[in-house]
């Protein structure tokens, strides 16, 4: 079993298919769940992007479609927190279908540091409705994310990328806050990075994410696979810790 914990649906800046190429790229690496966002909500408008991610997985369970499987995705909520209200609304809406189980939060796309006030109301509503965020971190502002988190009873945060090249604050962030995670997907791959990071950290705060479908699977997979992670750990990175976060039904 692998849950992908940091994925995208829908088309980039470039041509894509859409729904086709997750379950494509899922298949040939063998993940079994992916949890998504929408690429027009993280990029572009969130309610409106939000809204066709909606409209797919309500489709998920239609059989005899193009999109047929897809029953293998759920979806994050993106938010802005600068639209906070629309947000709100749009949690409201679509937390309590089962087919969404967490929030996206990209700081850089919304011009809204770890550090703002922003940032910190988001997350406060995010965590009075017990809703598992994935965050956007780079360098330092992985540390941010942990004091904020440590800061707001009952939130649970992704350090998504887990810093990039700032992993070795991530290690420090997860050490420092124990409902912080971290999954490793990045657009470089240093060597012994991942294995750097699961060696100094609780294995049960540790996520597999590919940031898929903006990045091939591969990279993550090869961080992952070179850690020559043991039996019992490697199931936890894989898939046990993200179905417990998210409450998956396997």
């Amino acid at each position: 079993m692998i849950i992908d914990v940091h994925a995208h649906w829908g088309p980039w800046f470039f041509t894509m298919d859409v729904a086709e190429v997750n379950l494509a790229a899922m298949d040939r690496y063998g993940i079994d769940l992916a949890i998504v966002s929408a690429t027009e909500a993280v990029i572009y408008d969130a309610p409106r992007g939000n809204r066709s991610l909606a409209a797919v997985l309500e489709n998920t369970a239609l059989e005899n479609t193009a999109l047929e499987g897809t029953g293998r995705l759920y979806g994050y909520v993106t938010v802005n927190p600068r639209r906070l209200a629309e947000a709100e609304r749009d949690l409201n809406a679509y937390l309590p279908t089962g087919r969404f189980v967490g929030a996206k939060i990209h700081t850089d796309y919304t011009g809204s540091p770890v550090t703002s006030p922003q940032m910190r109301d988001a997350l406060e509503l995010l965590a009075s409705l017990g809703c598992p965020a994935l965050v956007h971190t780079w360098g330092t502002s992985v540390l941010d994310l942990a004091a904020l988190c440590e800061e707001t009873p009952g939130l649970k945060v992704i350090a998504g990328h887990m810093g990039a090249d700032g992993f070795r604050y991530a290690i420090e962030a997860a050490n420092g806050c124990d409902r912080v995670y971290l999954e490793p997907c990045w657009s470089h791959a240093p060597a012994g990075r991942f294995a750097e990071v699961a060696a100094a950290v609780d294995p049960r705060q540790l996520l597999f994410g590919t940031d898929s479908t903006l990045i091939d699977p591969a990279s993550a997979f090869g961080a992952v696979a070179a850690a020559n992670l043991t039996g019992e750990v490697a199931e936890q990175v894989a898939w046990r810790n993200a179905a417990d976060l998210f409450g998956l039904p396997l």
